[in-house]
């Protein structure tokens, strides 16, 4: 395993950080004996650097991990979570939400503590109602360890957060698509010119960077000096950027762990050629002209009061728009935002425009007008006719399961 320094402590960190926001799930819960494995299994090969969150998993991430590292296993990594703004009302808040934190991950500190995707309006009702201080006392006490912040904001904002405290790391989101987004390129520099580690989030753009890619983009990956798979690509050119401390990966399958770990293990700075990243860049400029929501899939938009599955209405539709997918997108919204299975529809087409999901989008999409594309890309009248055979269908086949029970 490679390791990196935090520039203000030097303390060592893995390169590869196992972000626990996609645990793998069992009927709509996390696998407890899969995901306890998968975690033991990236400890034993040197990753030490483990990021969660009060939201992730509906709230059970926390909880879980509490767990699965209470005993030997907590001193041998470094625990990063976050106190969510959206939660605090008043001063008072603060304290509560970080003794229930603590409650939750049975520790009595936190190694890596943020304050969870600022902008520049959460971070200035933070800052008035008294954040910053309460960080410092926290330090004082010995509670948590280093301070930190995730961003997903304007530039401009980025840089007054990172000159309002003397903080020891950030998070950001980085990846080949995102050079310009958010903090960006910039961004990155600029924290790192601070002497801030800084943590990487959504390397992959919320998976899509790790699958198969259209004919376009493998057409210039063919170019390359050096072959790699999609994924390797994404990590390596993130990992090829000496401002970055750790990259963090939502991994919820053993081969991708340890795939994600040998990667880890010699992706330094300056390890790719001027030719593939020149390459990077075309495919940067492809994808782009490709992809029709920017959405990461981080679920802040959810739940959605009209019941539509927003993350999931994206993925569908950058999917049939990005990587040629246009037969199977349309048969998996169909199934996955129907309610075939679930027998709760979440089409696009249910919203009622309250507005909500905007007001708390990390992207800031416009997510009601994609919504209404969405809608019209995947519900005409075919759409219709065969979601109401395949629900007779499902009917059918669920009576004749039951019938033979009897």
């Amino acid at each position: 395993m490679q390791y990196r320094k935090i520039p203000k402590t030097g303390e060592k960190l893995s390169a590869l950080g196992f972000g626990c926001m996609r645990l793998p799930e069992k009927r709509g819960r996390i696998d407890e004996k899969r995901a306890k494995d998968q975690l033991f299994q990236a400890i034993e090969k040197g990753v030490n650097y483990f990021d969660t969150a009060m939201p992730y998993h509906m709230g059970a991430s926390e909880t879980f991990l509490g767990k699965v590292f209470e005993g030997p296993y907590r001193k041998k990594i470094k625990l990063a979570t976050k106190l969510p703004p959206w939660y605090v009302n008043d001063s008072p808040d603060m304290d509560k939400l970080f003794a229930a934190q603590l409650a939750n991950l049975k520790t009595g500190y936190i190694d890596y503590y943020l304050l969870h995707a600022l902008n520049g309006e959460s971070f200035k009702k933070m800052k008035e109602l008294g954040a910053l201080d309460f960080l410092s006392r926290l330090k004082s006490e010995g509670r948590i360890r280093n301070a930190g912040f995730s961003f997903h904001g304007r530039k401009k904002d980025f840089k007054k957060i990172v000159d309002a405290y003397d903080w020891e790391f950030c998070q950001i989101q980085y990846n080949y698509l995102d050079t310009e987004n958010q903090a960006g390129k910039k961004g990155l520099e600029y924290a790192a010119g601070k002497e801030l580690g800084v943590i990487i989030m959504e390397p992959l753009r919320g998976g899509n960077l790790g699958k198969k890619p259209p004919k376009k983009i493998q057409a210039l990956w063919d170019q390359a000096d050096v072959k790699r798979e999609p994924v390797q690509w994404s990590l390596e050119w993130i990992w090829n950027h000496p401002e970055v401390t750790v990259v963090l990966s939502g991994m919820n399958d053993e081969a991708h762990i340890e795939q994600n770990i040998e990667m880890a293990g010699r992706a330094f700075p300056g390890t790719i050629s001027p030719k593939d990243l020149e390459i990077v860049d075309e495919v940067e400029k492809v994808y782009l002209r490709l992809m029709k929501a920017g959405c990461t899939g981080c679920r802040y938009c959810m739940p959605c009061p009209s019941g539509v599955n927003i993350p999931a209405c994206f993925e569908f539709y950058n999917n049939f728009h990005m990587f040629d997918d246009k037969i199977n997108a349309g048969m998996f919204y169909l199934a996955g935002c129907g309610g075939l299975f679930s027998g709760k529809p979440a089409l696009a087409s249910q919203c009622e425009e309250c507005g909500e999901c905007e007001k708390v989008c990390p992207q800031n999409l416009p997510i009601m007008d994609l919504l209404k594309d969405v809608s019209l890309e995947f519900e005409g009248f075919k759409f219709r006719m065969m979601l109401k055979t395949a629900k007779v269908i499902f009917g059918f086949k669920r009576w004749n399961i039951l019938r033979k029970q009897k």
